[in-house]
């Protein structure tokens, strides 16, 4: 079984990804982005059809 990732996901996974090295300077603000990004994805209002241009989709 195989599940496509959206692009809200996959900015979720680049941006923690990218958490260390945004430390010192941008810390906060990446630390923002990923809790902003998650709560996207967990609230009930999310709708996978919005989000259908994954990188990760096949053609």
């Amino acid at each position: 079984m195989t599940k496509e990732i959206t692009t809200t996901e996959w900015e979720l996974i680049r941006s923690i990804r990218n958490y260390r090295n945004a430390y010192p300077n941008g810390e906060r603000m990446m630390k923002l982005e990923i809790m902003d990004l998650l709560d996207e994805l967990i609230s009930l209002e999310y709708n996978e059809e919005e989000d259908k241009d994954s990188p990760w989709e096949e053609k």
